[in-house]
């Protein structure tokens, strides 16, 4: 694989990977290669600075600023929160009668039954991280 820097003839910069220097070649050939910003065709490679290897960042880390607040997020509610797993339609619904002591919690729930608690005023919210386990 490699990444090319590319600009248009509108002066929007942009880069994008390619198999090799030869399919990059073979897709402006066919004019299959536009710009990502206004898809003008008439696109070249731009001047690229060689990529120097140095200290990278350790994959597990954050990859942007969204990602550190995603993550301190998800990390406020596990800390603050009951996880009920399963059974969070269920426990949010007890505590919304009053069957269960009010306290946050999160876990996981079949979107019609996420649908039926908003109908009945019970107020739930999606998180902004799927069901993937952190090391």
């Amino acid at each position: 694989m490699i990444r090319f820097d590319l600009k248009c003839s509108n002066g929007h910069r942009f880069d994008s990977w390619f198999g090799s220097g030869a399919d990059f070649d073979k897709l402006m050939a066919a004019d299959l290669v536009n710009c990502s910003v206004c898809g003008d065709t008439k696109v070249e490679k731009a001047i690229m600075a060689p990529r120097v290897a140095k200290a990278e960042r350790p994959l597990s880390g954050p990859a942007s600023p969204a990602e550190q607040s995603a993550k301190e997020l998800r990390k406020q509610i596990e800390d603050s929160a009951d996880n009920v797993g399963t059974d969070f339609a269920d426990e949010a619904r007890r505590i919304h009668d009053g069957d269960s002591p009010e306290r946050p919690i999160y876990g996981e729930a079949k979107i019609e039954d996420a649908k039926a608690l908003i109908d009945d005023g019970i107020p739930v919210a999606p998180l902004p991280w799927g069901n993937r386990k952190t090391n």
